[in-house]
């Protein structure tokens, strides 16, 4: 029987003046919050020390994912209104998932004309279910070409470098959201991890903005998660899968990467070669098949992703933790600080 578990319980105070306005620069500036799962210690160290935290046959794995400029601001065609559009998914090369704000304007068969930097690109409203509305482009597009890169919500006013909200290993551009831990490496580190003797290898989730929603019921479990695309390649697979018949550590940079790892280990029974979908929810209680160590940024309270970290480190001494790094003066969110969960 399944322990009761209360969305409340993940949550904690977090002053405003914490939440990240700006990237440290350099990227491994970050600060780093080290969590020792079996003495219960915490350190206070830096993303730069990281070389020095793993060991030599560690496996570090990335996702490759890059964020799309996946904002389109546009205006209702017979009003005028203003709207704006977050791409999320392609179904076709002129039909998309996209969030849509103010959901109320999109009605089915309402035309609506998004401004872009290759002039004006007009869609029709198919359906819509809450914020998640389907729209039918009147000409297929480069997402590249139309569009700016979104900011998560809580970043206001943000004048920098666009490419501060990307990996510096990012590829293909298929993504709403950045997978934010990857964020604090730079080239330097990734050499320094090398010569170090720590392995890398890289799989994709495609990160859709539902990951970061809160969760509003009362229990977690009732929580659904919007399905994202992952691929775990052949390299990567047989990688893991050396390193875990070697008894070495695989060393999960984000949630992302965790989701994508123990979502193929439970359909599949070992980590293969894999395409699909996952909407994958890491709860309290939930075995980890793959995962030996955590890299994460500091979540929102009562969001999915801090329950994965709280099933991955202990629910008491994570949010323990969380306490401190608000005491500490920790950056939170997707510019802010990171840490480590290490055995």
């Amino acid at each position: 029987m399944l322990e009761p578990m209360r969305t409340e319980d993940f949550t904690f105070d977090l002053p405003e003046h914490l939440i990240a306005q700006v990237p440290a620069e350099p990227r491994d500036s970050a600060r780093l919050m080290v969590l020792r799962l079996t003495t219960r210690e915490i350190e206070h160290r830096g993303v730069g020390d990281l070389p020095r935290l793993l060991a030599p046959g560690d496996l570090l794995v990335l996702n490759d994912t890059r964020v799309m400029a996946a904002r389109l601001f546009g205006r209702r065609a017979d009003t005028g209104g203003a709207v704006e559009a977050l791409l999320i998914r392609p179904f076709t090369d002129v039909r998309w998932e996209v969030l849509f704000r103010p959901a109320k304007r999109a009605i089915p068969g309402r035309r609506f004309v998004f401004d872009t930097d290759a002039g004006d690109l007009s869609a029709t409203v198919a359906s819509r279910e809450g914020d998640t509305v389907i729209l039918d482009f009147h000409r297929p597009f480069d997402p590249a070409t139309v569009g700016s890169v979104p900011l998560p919500p809580y970043i206001h006013g943000y004048q920098g470098d666009p490419e501060r909200y990307q990996t510096v290993y990012s590829r293909e551009a298929r993504s709403a959201a950045a997978p934010t831990a990857g964020l604090h490496f730079t080239p330097g580190l990734l050499d320094r991890l090398a010569e170090r003797g720590i392995e890398r290898a890289a799989v994709t989730l495609e990160v859709g903005p539902g990951t970061f929603k809160p969760v509003t019921v009362e229990n977690p479990r009732d929580h659904q998660l919007h399905a994202e695309h992952v691929t775990v390649p052949e390299t990567a697979a047989a990688a893991i899968s050396r390193a875990k018949a070697d008894g070495r550590r695989v060393v999960a940079v984000g949630t992302t990467v965790v989701r994508t790892l123990e979502h193929v280990a439970l359909e599949r029974g070992q980590l293969e070669r894999y395409e699909g979908w996952t909407s994958l929810r890491i709860l309290p209680g939930d075995e980890f098949r793959v995962v030996d160590v955590l890299m994460t940024n500091f979540h929102l309270p009562r969001s999915t992703l801090l329950m994965l970290v709280c099933a991955f480190g202990g629910t008491e001494f994570v949010l323990h933790a969380y306490k401190e790094a608000v005491r500490e003066g920790y950056r939170f969110y997707s510019f802010g600080d990171s840490m480590v969960l290490l055995p």
